[in-house]
């Protein structure tokens, strides 16, 4: 229900191609938009067991934020710089515990 109303509004494209693209680019939304998901899972997971201070959970957590941070990059999802800030800031909270 909510999809028909959001397509009522948008006129369909005449050209074939204009529509594959059109398809194309809601294909890709749809895959960053759940690969940024579980970024912001795993980022939050990283936070609970900052607040527990479970120190092994810890650095387990934060690899798997770094490591999808950067197949992100790989992928153009992020920017180089946003990943490196993110995974900056949180090496600077994982070592707030363990000092």
């Amino acid at each position: 229900m909510a999809d028909a109303k959001k397509d009522a509004g948008k006129k369909k494209p005449k050209k074939l191609s204009a529509l594959k693209r059109d398809e194309q680019g809601v294909k890709r939304n749809l895959r960053n938009r759940s690969f940024k998901s579980k970024v912001t899972t795993a980022v939050r997971s990283f936070e609970e067991t900052i607040s527990k201070k479970d120190s092994a959970n810890v650095k387990a957590n934060l690899n798997d934020v770094y490591s999808l941070m950067d197949k992100g990059v790989k992928k153009g999802i992020y920017k180089l710089n946003k990943a490196n800030r993110v995974k900056s800031r949180l090496t600077a909270r994982a070592k707030q515990i363990s000092a």
